[in-house]
């Protein structure tokens, strides 16, 4: 069962909002709650996604970048 849209929406804005208060009292480039509000703004914007694609069959101009932790090798040449 998917959520409301509008709910959705709103749950997308607060996790923006609070990714803005983060950024903006950051402790250091690893913040803990600054990697949580990011976190929570791409897990937000996946659900208004699913829930605008589910009542209305469209989507959004946006794309989630996923953060690979582990660095591609460069093929070795012979």
């Amino acid at each position: 069962m998917s959520i409301d849209p509008r709910v959705a929406l709103q749950s997308l804005v607060s996790a923006l909002e609070e990714h803005l208060a983060a950024a903006a009292s950051r402790r250091g480039d690893d913040d803990p709650a600054v990697e949580a509000a990011y976190l929570s703004i791409a897990d937000s914007f996946e659900a208004y996604e699913e829930s605008l694609y589910d009542a209305y069959g469209e989507v959004t101009p946006l794309v989630i970048y996923e953060d690979d932790e582990e660095e591609e090798e460069p093929a070795s040449r012979s």
